[in-house]
């Protein structure tokens, strides 16, 4: 049997395909809101038996947090890991939705369908596409193309606080030649990618500590130090407004800058900037004057602040000085950065900015993460751009990241296993935000390019 027979199946049960990721997508299964913590359960547990339709031993795992899910299929010397996740994002602000957020649909777009609802592109649309792939593979071979192992988590979006632990405890389990990740995107609209690099990730929160209450701005307006104006003043001291860089002392040790060659490769990717813009709203590019959009996507640090909060918020004025503020901010790290390093170095860059009678408290829960390289010499990268190619018609890239995903980098310093992240989301489709859309063709051709993947890393 060829995998053109796999790919007419596929394409012939593309509806099927379809109706199983609404019903995925109906379930809430937000992580970071205990409220629904049952969802998540309902979830891992819809997956399990969707995976053992395909004749994959699977079970949920329970941990202190929202459960994993676990499935071996196939019989072969090529040991392959896939892993997604299922928990989403919450809905918030629910009046900015135009539908409810778990009743898929699939609208007609001037761009063609596209499936509404949240989680369909982050990243059940996503992990559907590799689980529709083994499917279609095993209706027609009566067999997987390789031992596979599945490996679905629950708590991605809210930090995966029970992901190390458990990994730690199933390691001789989860260990396989190559992770395979779909939670990533194209480079550009019909451009297959291959990501060749993640941004890492360093969290921090701190809270700014005036006067030791509330203040009556009448009485103390003057005289009294106020935390918030003190806020603006240091996060905007973060920034350079004539570059655009990073202020922070010591804040660029570790990176690098990227290779000439691999500029122009991906120059010819296919990126359109002004599109990339567009899609914001913005009309310019903000961040580093001397650097492409591009290059500040994938290859350089950031340092952005998340959320501020103090003072009075509701309806109306309250005319109080606040006692305390609080913000959140979080910095993408590229080449060598040390997360630890540089926690310790923007600490030092606020509490240098303190006035007299004012104090800072730190949250020390919070985590970081060094970026990743991928080792693309190895052939099952290789094998995957062949795969991604035929089916697109188009040479696939090797792109950077400018998300980050821990799980990358868990699986090399836990599993001691490479990564390879291949995912068909768009740069348009708005995850965790309202209207979280991903593209029917993404979908569809993202199946079938799973199987050609898998026919060829076998």
């Amino acid at each position: 049997m060829s995998l053109d027979q796999v790919l007419d199946r596929i394409d012939a049960g593309l509806p099927d395909a379809l109706d199983r990721l609404m019903e995925l997508l109906r379930i809430q299964s937000i992580s970071t809101d205990p409220a629904f913590a049952d969802h998540c359960v309902t979830a891992a547990d819809w997956l399990v038996n969707d995976l053992k339709t395909i004749g994959f031993q699977a079970d949920r795992r329970d941990t202190p947090g929202h459960p994993m899910v676990v499935g071996h299929g196939g019989d072969s010397d090529r040991h392959l890991l896939f892993y997604g996740h299922y928990d989403v994002q919450p809905v918030d602000p629910l009046d900015k939705w135009d539908h409810d957020p778990f009743a898929p649909f699939v609208e007609d777009t001037p761009n063609g369908k596209i499936i509404r609802a949240r989680g369909a592109s982050d990243d059940k649309g996503q992990l559907m596409t590799f689980v529709e792939a083994c499917r279609a593979w095993k209706e027609v071979h009566g067999s997987l193309p390789a031992k596979l192992t599945i490996f679905f988590e629950g708590e991605e979006e809210s930090g995966s606080p029970s992901l190390v632990p458990f990994m730690e405890q199933n390691r001789d389990e989860l260990t396989a030649d190559i992770a395979l990740i779909c939670d990533t995107s194209m480079v550009s609209p019909g451009v297959p990618s291959i990501a060749s690099q993640l941004r890492g990730m360093l969290k921090d929160e701190f809270t700014l500590i005036g006067p030791k209450l509330d203040l009556h701005s009448g009485h103390y307006g003057g005289p009294g130090l106020n935390p918030l104006r003190e806020m603006s003043r240091i996060v905007a001291s973060f920034y350079d407004d004539e570059t655009g860089k990073v202020t922070v002392e010591g804040f660029y040790e570790g990176v690098h800058d990227t290779p000439q060659d691999q500029l122009d490769a991906w120059e010819d990717s296919g990126f359109d900037q002004k599109a990339y813009l567009d899609n914001a709203g913005y009309t310019i590019s903000h961040g580093e004057k001397d650097r492409s959009c591009l290059e500040q996507q994938w290859a350089r640090p950031t340092l952005e602040v998340n959320g501020i909060w103090g003072g009075y918020n509701g309806v109306g004025s309250k005319t109080v000085i606040p006692s305390e503020v609080h913000c959140k901010i979080t910095c993408r790290l590229v080449g060598d950065m040390d997360p630890d390093k540089l926690r310790d170095r923007v600490r030092a860059h606020v509490e240098a900015q303190l006035k007299p009678d004012m104090k800072v408290v730190w949250d020390n829960d919070l985590e970081g993460s060094p970026a990743s390289v991928m080792d693309i010499t190895r052939p099952e990268f290789g094998a995957a751009q062949k795969g991604l190619s035929d089916e697109w018609n188009r040479e696939a890239v090797f792109a950077g990241m400018g998300g980050s995903i821990p799980i990358a980098g868990y699986f090399k310093s836990i599993l001691g296993m490479e990564s390879m992240l291949v995912g068909f989301a768009n740069d348009d489709d708005k995850i965790h935000s309202p209207n979280e859309k991903y593209d029917l063709e993404s979908f569809h051709k993202g199946i079938r390019s799973w199987a050609r993947i898998l026919a060829e890393l076998a």
